[in-house]
């Protein structure tokens, strides 16, 4: 199953970013799988350092190296983007 299709999948996601990121005021569930995490389109404020704590824990939770670049912007841009990247099919 492809990742953006797996619900509980996404929730896992977004329950670890709300973690690492010290997203206090957030729920997980709140979070909209197609709404922007990082950047000015954010709600968040969330910025590099703060991505950077998400490709860690991402590393340490599922084994997946995301590189620090430009492609990586595209992958943490999302839930959806995230759940894809992490789980193709």
């Amino acid at each position: 199953m492809k990742g953006s299709e797996d619900t509980d999948f996404k929730l896992e996601l977004k329950q670890m970013i709300v973690e690492e990121c010290l997203l206090e005021d957030t729920a997980a569930a709140d979070i909209d799988d197609q709404e922007y995490l990082a950047g000015a389109e954010s709600r968040f404020g969330l910025d590099s350092i703060d991505m950077l704590q998400v490709i860690v824990a991402i590393k340490t939770r599922y084994g997946v190296r995301i590189q620090n670049d430009a492609a990586s912007r595209e992958v943490l841009a999302t839930i959806d983007n995230l759940a894809d990247f992490l789980r193709p099919e």
